[in-house]
Formats: C-alpha cells, sequence, structure tokens
C-alpha cells in the first residue's frame, strides 16, 4: 500500500524497477555545522536546533532525494548514557522530533520518510540478544507511532547484531532495510559479505546493501557479492548502497575510523561530483536500485545521483537549476580558460591534485585488530578515565610503530 500523499511505497518503487534516491551524511554535515559534537555522534540536534536538519533534509529533497530518512543515528538510550554523556533530552524526544522533521519535508515533494536503528554500544559490551533487542524495540516504538513509511536497519560490523534488528524492526508489518557498514572481506568475525545478506534476508529485510565505512566503489564491489550471495541461495531482495564520501583505498577491513585522518582531517579525500556520477553508474549497472549516500555526501553530490540517473528516471532534481550538466554553466564565465572547461571530456579525465606537496598519498591504518567481546570495546556510563587513556595511548603507539 503507498502512504498517504506519496505515488508509492519504497517497495512498490523497487518493484517496478524505479531508482530510490537516498540522502547524504547527516551525522558529519551537522558536525561540520557545528550542531553535532564529534566523539558522541548523538542527534540531540533534533530537539534543540530542528531548523538547523529541517534545512538539511530540504537540500537533499532538492538535489534529488526521495527518501529523508529521520535523524536517529545514535538515537538509543545506552548511546545516550555512555561514557559519562548526560542529555536532560530523552531518546523519546529525540526519535519523536527527528520522525516529525523527516515526514514534514517529504511531504513537501514525493518523498519517503524512514527511520532507523544502528549498531550499539549493548552489543559491543556483550550483552544478551533480549537486552540489544529492548534498545531497538523501544526506538521502534517512536518510529510506529509517528507511522514512517519503512524502517532501516543501519551501521552493523555484525551482521549477529543486524540480524536482531530486523527481526525487532520487522514485527511493525513495514518494509525493512538492512545496510551493514562492511567491506568485500565481510563483518568483523569474519561472516563473508553474502553470506551477511543472506542472513538479513532471511531475517526479513526485503532490501539488503551497505553503507558508511568504505568509499564508493568499494561499496559497490560489497554489494555485489551480497548480491550473488542471495541468489545464489535461491532468494530475492532488493540492494542499496549509502557509502562514503571519500577516497579510503588504505584502509583494511575495518574501514576509515582506522585511518590517522579520522574524523577531523578527512577533507583531502573528499570525492568530487564527478566521482559521484561514476560510483551512481556502477551501482547502477551493478543493479543496484536504492543509490544514496553516507558521511561526507553532501546535497551536491545527491545531485550529482540524480543527474547521472536523469535519462533513466526521467526527471532532473530541482537543484540542477543552478547547475549545468557537466559543467555547462562555465560557458557564463568571464575567464576564457574557464570557459574552456564546461565539457564532460574535461570533467572525466581529471585528476584532481591536493594541494599539499608534504603528504603522502595515502596513510598506514592504526590497525589494533580488536572487536566486539575484547575487552577494550566494553562500553559504561562513566567518564574514560585515566588508566583508559593511557592504555589507549600506548596501544595507538604499538599500532603506528607495527604498522
Amino acid at each position: 500500500k503507498a502512504p498517504e500523499g506519496r505515488s508509492s511505497g519504497v517497495l512498490e518503487r523497487l518493484n517496478a524497477g524505479e531508482v530510490v534516491i537516498g540522502d547524504g551524511g547527516f551525522v558529519f554535515a551537522l558536525e561540520k555545522r557545528g550542531y553535532v559534537k564529534a566523539g558522541p555522534w548523538t542527534p540531540e540536534v533534533t530537539v534543540t536546533h530542528p531548523e538547523a536538519v529541517r534545512q538539511l533534509h530540504r537540500e537533499f529533497l532538492r538535489a534529488g532525494a526521495n527518501v529523508m530518512q529521520a535523524y536517529t543515528f545514535y538515537a538509543s538510550d545506552d548511546k545516550l548514557e555512555n561514557r559519562s554523556q548526560t542529555l536532560k533530552i530523552t531518546v523519546t524526544q529525540i526519535n519523536e522530533a527527528a520522525c516529525d522533521l523527516a515526514k514534514q519535508v517529504a511531504g513537501e515533494g514525493d518523498a519517503l520518510a524512514a527511520a532507523g536503528v544502528c549498531q550499539t554500544p549493548s552489543y559491543l559490551s556483550c550483552k544478551s540478544e533480549t537486552d540489544v533487542k529492548a534498545v531497538f524495540k523501544r526506538q521502534l516504538d517512536v518510529f510506529v507511532k509517528k507511522n514512517v513509511d519503512f524502517l532501516i536497519a543501519e551501521y552493523f560490523e555484525h551482521v549477529e547484531e543486524a540480524v536482531w534488528a530486523v527481526e525487532v524492526l520487522k514485527t511493525s508489518g513495514k518494509p525493512v532495510a538492512a545496510s551493514m557498514c562492511i567491506g568485500p572481506e565481510g563483518d568483523l568475525h569474519g561472516v563473508p559479505a553474502g553470506e551477511c545478506a543472506v542472513r538479513l534476508v532471511k531475517a526479513g529485510a526485503q532490501i539488503v546493501g551497505v553503507n558508511c565505512h568504505f568509499d564508493p566503489m568499494t561499496c559497490v564491489k560489497a554489494v555485489k557479492l551480497m548480491k550473488e550471495g542471495v541468489e545464489k541461495s535461491g532468494l530475492k531482495a532488493h540492494y542499496m548502497v549509502q557509502p562514503l564520501a571519500y577516497h579510503v583505498p588504505d584502509s583494511t577491513y575495518l574501514g576509515y575510523t582506522e585511518l590517522p585522518e579520522f574524523p577531523f582531517a578527512l577533507e583531502p579525500r573528499i570525492v568530487t561530483r564527478w566521482d559521484v556520477h561514476k560510483y551512481t553508474r556502477e551501482a547502477y549497472k551493478a543493479g543496484i536500485r536504492f543509490i544514496g549516500g553516507c558521511c561526507g555526501f553532501e546535497p551536491y553530490h545527491i545531485r550529482a545521483v540524480a543527474e547521472e540517473l536523469a535519462a533513466e528516471r526521467g526527471i532532473m532534481p530541482a537543484g540542477s537549476e543552478k547547475h549545468g550538466m557537466w559543467g555547462a554553466g562555465l560557458e557564463m564565465h568571464t575567464k576564457p580558460w574557464v570557459r574552456a572547461r564546461c565539457r564532460r571530456e574535461y570533467w572525466e579525465n581529471l585528476l584532481p591534485a591536493s594541494g599539499r606537496p608534504k603528504c603522502a598519498s595515502l596513510s598506514t591504518p592504526e590497525s589494533w585488530g580488536v572487536t566486539k567481546g575484547h575487552a577494550d570495546l566494553l562500553q559504561h556510563k562513566e567518564a574514560t578515565t585515566t588508566q583508559e587513556m593511557k592504555h589507549a595511548l600506548e596501544m595507538q603507539k604499538k599500532a603506528k610503530s607495527s604498522g
């Protein structure tokens, strides 16, 4: 059944072969704008500064996104209380406000409103399946109350926890998408990407894929493996991809968080709008029809997705009113050498320089080799202690020397 006021729901669109365009990375975008704190990365901004969230939704809508994903990332009880964080705002208030904002802006266009859950401190701390599912259920209750169009379980490093999330979300009766933050090597417990997808589909996800942690082409490769796994198992699903907007070829299976530039010095790695054109075409050729972005993706990146698939979709985004395809607007520039760049061939073949002559092209990842179950990842409500910081610095030194 199509959501009220929409031409169709997410599954109806995908079943019809339509392309669904996701939005970009709210976490990094709002951190750069001064509304989110790096470290906890929690989304209380939906309550404290709703106008900032609403405006970013509108920019993504104008850029061509037809999914407004409620900013509910890390909006769980255990995350809001982790490592001495004390907020006077409740999880319910944050999630309700996020859903209201997403639905409001979705209603301003032919867009769908989604809400989601992500990995939890409870899982990293080896809490039980019952405890972890209870965290998801408290979030889901709000999403059902607010009647969003569909649900997303995203940013999971371990398929076990992702399956738990899908199982909880499925009880709502709404469509469920499941997106893991893994690369081609699989999850952090060594489960192959294809097998991760199979488990998610069997749990009830109708859309599966990856988001975050890796660059666009790496994410497309991972989803291809997922698709192969699902098809080999005789199952059916739709596929989604929402990658980083950073080039991270030097990361290992842990993704960009292990790079020394994370999170405050990633700008030299940002993908261009032309990189996004190439990524979008590769994703489409791979059979992926839910295409968007995650951390680092700004509205102009999403506009590039919409412009690359304008012929297939039969529509250009409103934001293209101020953007000539492949730089066509440069014909109006005052400088002739800039006017000479108003062509596809120029931008498709450009190899951008970094402007940093003393910097290397690649970094050495700080690979600690720990994941869920390791003492270093146990979480707690108390502030990080001096002893914990001392240990972290010792481990960092060890990782750098071994690298």
